[in-house]
């Protein structure tokens, strides 16, 4: 989920930056469009990153609030997850009911590679516009749904499908405005993620009590509407020269295929992202399934990994500044495996929160950290961006498999469910990737001759 913020940051970056003129001289009012046309006749370049003034940071706004809708319901899917199980949905699968979230997930990240060339030729228009109105109405005719596959349709498919369009669009509009203050911009939009996050689970869990499932979806719905209205003048604001088309990216290099270190990154992500969303679907329904919580006090540890995966991105990154990026994101799953393995011996709720607070921090690097860690291992940063697209496509195939085949898994023993197979599912295969992890640090050593740092 989601999920890949540097790498939308660095792919918007490339896309748009690199054909850019060293010899053109910036505005002084970046929002002036009138004298941005005459510094740009030919339509093709951008003017230098501002780093600040009144446009740039409300495009950090506008960001912030898209993603508190697209990753905020991405990541608040457990709670939907457990609610559909108990009761909405009761009479299917939990691995069928796992496919909704994934999908959602899987096409936020797969649409959101292929929207990179839309942005470079001048759709970012449409592409706020359509994503946010797929978005809205997927949750809105959510709040109609009475059958799987129309939830399925409502929340998989169609909010899906919007939040892809809406994943590189905003990024790439915080990414082209900011310079040396990059890193702070972008660390404000992604915490549109926990912040969306814990917002949408708290609302979800006390409105659907008290009003019902379908008006608490509305409620939700209206929240989405007004944060989606807010931020088409924080985003369109100064910035009518990107509607130019611009030399669109690649989309594949088959030169990447005989590069060891790429097939070694794409193994790690994969291996990885094959257990790192499954908790997030499955701690609410073991909390009350298991340790036979309430149904509220269930929802809330998934608000508290949420939250603590806020500072878990904080913190890996500053951890990687001193380490490098590889070895923190090694570290990273290979304290995430053994957590996911440490799951199998809880049997209360003390032990749970403290669970659910350490694999929120821990698990956040596993989606942060590769784009950062891809860079470094890649000989041409010039195809970064087609490069990086092709290894996260392959490895949101992962992230759309492994919830459903971790419920398959789902057994029940003496009346009650048996999440043993989801349990050694999660933490076996991140165990396998920090092995991927090893081989890819390993190799870079020897091929990059750097020392351990990387």
């Amino acid at each position: 989920m989601s999920s890949s913020l540097d790498f939308q940051e660095k792919k918007a970056h490339e896309g748009i930056i690199a054909d850019q003129q060293q010899d053109r001289l910036s505005t002084q009012e970046i929002g002036d469009e009138e004298q941005q046309d005459r510094d740009s006749p030919a339509g093709d370049a951008l003017p230098p990153p501002p780093d600040g003034g009144l446009h740039a940071w409300l495009k950090v706004l506008g960001g912030f609030l898209i993603y508190i809708n697209i990753w905020g319901f991405t990541l608040a899917y457990g709670a939907f997850q457990n609610y559909y199980q108990h009761a909405f949905l009761s009479s299917s699968d939990p691995s069928a009911i796992s496919w909704i979230g994934t999908i959602q997930a899987w096409l936020l990240i797969t649409i959101g590679i292929l929207s990179g060339p839309l942005f470079d030729l001048g759709f970012f228009r449409s592409m706020l516009y359509v994503g946010n109105f797929l978005v809205v109405f997927g949750v809105m005719m959510l709040s109609l749904c009475e059958k799987y596959w129309q939830v399925l349709l409502a929340q998989g498919l169609c909010m899906g499908l919007g939040a892809g369009l809406l994943y590189i669009p905003s990024l790439a509009l915080v990414g082209i405005w900011f310079s040396r203050k990059r890193a702070i911009a972008m660390g404000i939009v992604m915490s549109g993620i926990a912040v969306g996050g814990v917002v949408y689970i708290i609302m979800f869990d006390r409105l659907a009590k008290r009003v019902g499932f379908a008006w608490a979806i509305r409620v939700l719905g209206l929240l989405a509407l007004v944060s989606a209205l807010l931020s088409f003048p924080a985003l369109l604001s100064g910035s009518g020269m990107l509607a130019r088309p611009r030399k669109a990216r690649a989309l594949f290099d088959k030169t990447a295929l005989k590069d060891k270190l790429f097939i070694l990154f794409t193994c790690s992500t994969f291996f990885n992202f094959l257990g790192y969303i499954v908790p997030y679907f499955y701690i609410p329904a073991y909390a009350q399934d298991k340790l036979g919580t309430s149904g509220s006090r269930a929802q809330y540890m998934l608000v508290i990994s949420v939250a603590a995966s806020f500072f878990g991105r904080l913190g890996s990154g500053v951890m990687a500044h001193y380490l490098g990026s590889i070895v923190t994101w090694g570290l990273c799953s290979l304290t995430s495996g053994i957590l996911g393995l440490c799951w199998i011996t809880i049997e209360s709720e003390r032990a749970l929160v403290a669970f659910s607070v350490l694999w929120g921090f821990f698990s956040a690097a596993l989606v942060t950290l590769p784009s950062a860690a891809f860079a470094s291992v890649t000989p041409d940063l010039s195809r970064l961006g087609t490069r990086l697209g092709m290894s996260w496509g392959v490895s949101s195939i992962a992230t759309l498999i492994g919830a459903p085949i971790a419920g398959a898994l789902l057994k029940t023993k003496t009346g009650r469910p048996d999440f043993l197979g989801i349990q050694l599912w999660s933490g076996i295969f991140l165990l396998s990737g920090t092995l991927w992890l090893c081989a890819l640090w390993i190799s870079a050593r020897r091929v990059l001759r750097t020392g351990w740092k990387i």
